[in-house]
């Protein structure tokens, strides 16, 4: 199996890369500038949408969320691993980890970014940046309340894909000016993540990549 991932710096598609150096699957990666549905036009026959990611593989495979990405990838080659089976007792704690990643905790930071940085002066929002900012943090408190007690993984006693996507949305919180900074407990936790060998692999990867092919390596963040 060989995949091939569209992807931007640090956008959400930072999920999918960093699962496939979890995993050790051989893939291609394919850099676009960002936002690719405006400097790269003919990605737009690929994906309508000109969002990343998108994983396609040698067998018909495409995913364009980076959340379910990073289910499929992990059931399909890490069952009991990186997965968390439906018989499992922590499954419905996975699945929910893996869905609020995105659309619970990623969601705003897009929003603050659009109208905090990547808006024209004259279209940039700071009070909406502001208020999305906070809400945010607001929807930190579950993480918060999951790793009061130290424990370094989400569920199921060891790392999975919800530590991966939900990591993610802990990464992006570096882009943007919150008003305080990051529980304790979370910020523990990104640290130690980040000391992954997958993590580092991942950078370097999408450093090297677009370097190689022509493109910013600094962090596009929306996606």
């Amino acid at each position: 199996m060989s995949y091939t991932l569209h992807h931007c710096v640090d956008a959400r598609s930072f999920r999918t890369l960093w699962m496939l150096e979890e995993l050790g699957l051989r893939y291609e990666l394919r850099m676009l500038p960002f936002p690719p549905r405006a400097l790269a036009k003919d990605y737009l026959a690929l994906n309508p949408l000109g969002t990343v990611p998108l994983l396609t593989a040698d067998d018909g495979v495409r995913l364009t969320e980076s959340a379910a990405t990073c289910q499929y990838l992990a059931a399909r080659h890490s069952p009991g691993g990186l997965d968390v089976a439906a018989h499992e007792p922590d499954h419905a704690a996975y699945l929910n980890w893996l869905h609020m990643s995105d659309a619970t905790l990623t969601f705003p930071q897009t929003l603050v970014l659009r109208y905090a940085r990547f808006e024209p002066p004259e279209r940039q929002q700071p009070q909406v940046a502001h208020d999305y900012a906070r809400w945010f943090l607001g929807r930190l408190r579950a993480l918060e309340a999951a790793l009061a007690d130290g424990r370094p993984h989400l569920c199921a006693g060891r790392f999975t894909a919800a530590d991966v996507a939900v990591g993610y949305a802990v990464m992006l919180a570096s882009f943007i000016d919150l008003p305080q900074p990051l529980p304790g407990s979370v910020a523990a936790y990104w640290q130690q993540l980040t000391q992954r060998p997958a993590y580092a692999r991942a950078q370097a990867a999408q450093h090297a990549a677009a370097l190689a092919q022509g493109v910013s390596p600094r962090p596009s963040p929306l996606g």
